[in-house]
C-alpha cells in the first residue's frame, strides 16, 4: 500500500540537523542501527562525526534526508560501494512517529531506484535485526528478500539477537510491475 504522504529523498540541510540528531542519539534503538556501544552523545560529538563522513565520503557513500510534506522524518544511505561487483549496502532511519505508515517503504524503494538507475548498481543489501519485523516486512515490501542469517551475532538490549541478511537485485527489481523497465 502506498504512503499517503509525500515521501522524497532529498540533501540535508542545516534546518534538518537537529531531528537528525535526534535520531542519531536515540539509545532506545541504538543496536537496530550501531555496532558500537550504546552511550550518549553530544551535540558537538554528533556534528564533528557529520562533518568527518562528509569530508571522507565521496564517493564512498550517498546520504539523503528523507522528507515527508516538507519535514525531515529520517535519513537514508548507501554505502559500502563495491565497484567491481556493483553492490552497495543501504541503511535506514525513521522518526518513531513516522513508522508504520509506509513512509519507509517508500523511502528504501526510492533508495533502490536511485542504486540501479543512477548509481549502476546491480545488488542493493541490508542487515535488520531479527526481532525489527516491521523493519523486515517494509523492506519486503519493496523487493528485498531474505538470503541469509547470521545466528546470534548482535547484542540488543540485554539478549543476543540473529542478523538477517536482505538483498535485492536489479534483475528482480527491473521485472517487478511497480517499477520502471530499465536495462
Amino acid at each position: 500500500m502506498p504512503s499517503p504522504h509525500a515521501v522524497t529523498l532529498r540533501p540535508r540541510t542545516e534546518a534538518d540537523l537537529d531531528v537528525l540528531f535526534a535520531l542519531a542519539s536515540d539509545l532506545s534503538t541504538w543496536e537496530e542501527r550501531s555496532p558500537s556501544t550504546p552511550a550518549p552523545m553530544a551535540r558537538e560529538t554528533f556534528d564533528a562525526r557529520l562533518a568527518r563522513a562528509d569530508a571522507e565520503s565521496s564517493g564512498t557513500s550517498v546520504r539523503f534526508v528523507i522528507d515527508v510534506d516538507g519535514d525531515a522524518v529520517g535519513s537514508v544511505s548507501l554505502f559500502e560501494f563495491d565497484e567491481l561487483a556493483r553492490h552497495a549496502e543501504v541503511g535506514i532511519v525513521v522518526a518513531a512517529g513516522f513508522r508504520g505508515k509506509g513512509i519507509g517503504t517508500a523511502a528504501i524503494s526510492q533508495i533502490v531506484e536511485f542504486a540501479f538507475v543512477r548509481c549502476n548498481l546491480r545488488r542493493v543489501h541490508l542487515q535488520a535485526i531479527a526481532s525489527n519485523v516491521a523493519a523486515i516486512r517494509a523492506y519486503e515490501k519493496a523487493g528485498f528478500v531474505i538470503e541469509g542469517r547470521q545466528r546470534e551475532h548482535a547484542w540488543v538490549r540485554g539478549r543476543y539477537e540473529d542478523i538477517v541478511i536482505m538483498g535485492i537485485l536489479r534483475s528482480d527489481w527491473k521485472t517487478r510491475p511497480d517499477q520502471p523497465h530499465v536495462a
